[in-house]
Formats: structure tokens, C-alpha cells, sequence
């Protein structure tokens, strides 16, 4: 029908006025049951839209995925150790953009705490660095972070998690270190999965976990089946004391937990990705737009999203560089260490994104990928994990380097 016609009110029935709501289009002559086809299509046009908007995100992908896992020459292997288990490192950058300190536990989650630092960008590292004694009675995935306070002091800190929560503080850019001190009376699992500056003031930081009931009290309580409590805490002395956690979200349908964030471009939003620990659902994404004081609820990502352990960095570019574990639901990469090139904006908008890179192949099911990101001021990604890479062998840790050019080279076009 030509859109431009004007319609001619005296034309419309109640059928016409339905066709013209569900399509925009222009009815310019009545309907009846001889001219019924424009109804059957609006009603298919009408129903496809709902269906597409009640629809759950895709259990897989689409985007194109990168295989560098046999590009050996980008791989830089931290620390390998003859039958010892190394696992689960965590990366800070300072503000040199040279150097780079690393934290790993001696086994699956919990072991005593190595430290090691860098001084070219994580093209060589040193050797085991002495550590206070209680980093060897870590419980858990230790994390490394970046604090400032409102005086402009730099730390660092190092968390410890389980119950309780325990923290090491640095204030001479790791060269010495507190032993590790209960932050309260209080416990979760990977804390923290992050530890982000707030717009709030200067020395205001957000960070956030989760648990399972068996951590965060000193006695156990957890339930059948278990529920997964996202909890939030906030610090304003740079990091150095927290708040006594808050519960965001808590269910036993969806076990969201291992939280990672990112700031949307224009600084005003906060997102946190989420990994789906029952493996029933994509993993998902909490938004913020008041400084991590209110969330929105739980929302599904994407397939190409989909894994554990997010850690987000920005590309020079202004595209993001996710890493995690892949857990997707349907995804011939699945167990492996990849990433997820897109923008924010995909995020937003439940896009699948650019694509996806497969970083490293992990040889044994899904015991990989806890990783670190960090972005050399010449654009370089230095991302760093654990895994399987050698069939038969326990894991340990590796570091591969690359450049978003590189990668848009071997994208299909």
C-alpha cells in the first residue's frame, strides 16, 4: 500500500485501525473477509515482534571466533612448577605501564599465596618474591588491586577470601607487605572479584562477591539446593577498611556470582557481569547508574558472552577486551580460555558483539581462566591465566600478548 496516502477515517474498521496500530502502515481503503490479508500479516508481523521480545538470548553465537592458541609466540609462560598446581592469578598494572605485579595460589582456589613482579610489561618476570607468613595460610583465590586514597597515598592491596575475609596492604608499590588481617566479620567466595573507584569522592571504592551460605558467617548456612547472595561492600579511606557487606541479589534458580565490572564511556553507568554457576542459563548483567547504590535485576547476556571470571579492559580504540573462561552453553570453544571484542554499547543492547578469540586451549574440561588484563600504554593487551596447556600436566601460568589491529587483521570482513 502507498504510505504516503492519506487515510480516510470513514474507511477504518475496527480490523483497519488494529493493522495500522501493529504496522504504521497507511489504510487507505476497508478490509473485509475478501481483502483479509493484510490482517493475517500484521498478526504474524505482531506475534514475531513479541516472540522476539519475550525471547531468552541465544545459547550460543554467531560472531566470527580468532584461534591464537597455536601462536606461540605470543605466549609468555610466568611461572610452571613439576607437578604443583598453579592456578588462578590476578594482575595489577601501575602507573609506570611497565610494571606489573602477580598473585596465584599454590593449587585449586586456595594454597599459599606467589608473588611475583615484572618490570617490561610482562615480557619477563622474577622469581618467586618473599611474602609475610600468613600469605601461606590463604583459604582461597587471592586478588590484587590498585587503591587510592583521598589524600592521593597509593596502596596496594591483596584479598584473601572464605571466612574470613582477609586483606594485605602495600604502601611502597609491593616491594613489602602487610600480613594478611580479617577486613570484618565476614567471609564470601573470590574476594574480591573486583575493586572499583567511585565517582562519590576521592578514596570511595565499591567491590563485591558472592557466597553460597558456607562463608559468610562464621558458622555454615548453607541450604538445599544452595542460594548464591551477590553481596556488595564500599571503602572511603582508599581501601583500607570496608562496610559491612549488603545482599544485591539472591536466588537459587539462577547462581550468579564471580562478579566483573566495567564503567560505561561516558562514565555515568556501572555494569557487572555475572557467571551462571548452575550452568541452566547464559551468564548475566546487573546495570547501575548511581554509583553501585541501586541495581537493576539480573538480565541474561548473550551467548558470545557467556563464561566466568569476567575482566573487562578498554582498547585505546574505545572497544572492549573481555576475558573469561568459556562456558557457554553451545560453543565449540567451550572449556577454553577466550575473550570478546565489542563495545559497551553491545553490552546495553544484549548484542553478541565483534567476536570472539580463542586465547589458549585448555586440555582438561573447564580448570582455566581466571584472569588478569591489563593494557600497555602502547596499546598492547597483556592478559594472563591458568590452565591446562600441556595434556597430562597441572596447570599453570601463562601471559598472551596482543593488539585489537591484530586480531581486526584476521577478522572475516
Amino acid at each position: 500500500m502507498p504510505a504516503k496516502e492519506k487515510i480516510n477515517p470513514r474507511a477504518q474498521s475496527p480490523l483497519a485501525t488494529f493493522i495500522a496500530a501493529a504496522t504504521g502502515w497507511a489504510i487507505t481503503r476497508p478490509i473485509d473477509s475478501m481483502n483479509c490479508f493484510p490482517a493475517l500479516l500484521a498478526i504474524a508481523l505482531v506475534t514475531g515482534r513479541l516472540l522476539a521480545q519475550d525471547a531468552a538470548p541465544s545459547p550460543g553465537y554467531h560472531i566470527p571466533t580468532l584461534d591464537l592458541s597455536n601462536e606461540t609466540k605470543r605466549q609468555v609462560v610466568v611461572d610452571r612448577e613439576a607437578g604443583q598446581y598453579l592456578g588462578h592469578p590476578s594482575t595489577v598494572l601501575l602507573e609506570d605501564g611497565r610494571t606489573m605485579l602477580i598473585v596465584y595460589p599454590k593449587g585449586h582456589g586456595r594454597g599459599a599465596i606467589v608473588y611475583k613482579r615484572s618490570a617490561d610489561g610482562g615480557l619477563t618476570w622474577s622469581e618467586r618474591l618473599p611474602t609475610p607468613e600468613s600469605w601461606a595460610t590463604s583459604k582461597e583465590t587471592p586478588t590484587i588491586h590498585r587503591v587510592v586514597d583521598a589524600a592521593g597515598i597509593r596502596r596496594l592491596i591483596v584479598w584473601s577470601g572464605l571466612y574470613p575475609a582477609r586483606l594485605a596492604v602495600s604502601e611502597d608499590d609491593g616491594v613489602a607487605w602487610s600480613e594478611l588481617q580479617p577486613a570484618g566479620d565476614w567471609g564470601g567466595i573470590v574476594v574480591m572479584g573486583f575493586v572499583a573507584p567511585l565517582k562519590t569522592g576521592a578514596g570511595n571504592y565499591l567491590a563485591m562477591f558472592h557466597d553460597d551460605g558456607r562463608f559468610f558467617t562464621a558458622q555454615p548456612n548453607a541450604q538445599k539446593p544452595p542460594v548464591f547472595t551477590l553481596y556488595k561492600t564500599f571503602s572511603k579511606d582508599g581501601g583500607l577498611t570496608w562496610s559491612t557487606p549488603e545482599a544485591i541479589f539472591a536466588s537459587s534458580d539462577v547462581n550468579l556470582c564471580e562478579p566483573g565490572v566495567v564503567r560505561s564511556p561516558d562514565g555515568k553507568q556501572l555494569a557487572v557481569l555475572l557467571r551462571e554457576n548452575a550452568r541452566r542459563k547464559n551468564s548475566h548483567v546487573i546495570f547501575s547508574n548511581d554509583e553501585g547504590k541501586t541495581w537493576t535485576a539480573p538480565r541474561e547476556l548473550p551467548g558470545a558472552l557467556t563464561g566466568d571470571r569476567h575482566v573487562a579492559k578498554y582498547a585505546p580504540d574505545g572497544r572492549l577486551f573481555i576475558s573469561f573462561r568459556d562456558t557457554t552453553l553451545k560453543s565449540p570453544t567451550r572449556g577454553d580460555w577466550v575473550a570478546w571484542v565489542g563495545r559497551y554499547e553491545d553490552i546495553v543492547a544484549g548484542r553478541e558483539g565483534q567476536y570472539r578469540v580463542r586465547l589458549m586451549h585448555n586440555t582438561q574440561s573447564a580448570d582455566c581462566a581466571y584472569p588478569g588484563v591489563e593494557v600497555l600504554p602502547d596499546g598492547t593487551i597483556v592478559t594472563t591465566t591458568y590452565g591446562h596447556w600441556t595434556a597430562g600436566e597441572p596447570p599453570y601460568i601463562v601471559s598472551v600478548r596482543l593488539r585489537l589491529e591484530e586480531l581486526d587483521a584476521k577478522a572475516p570482513r
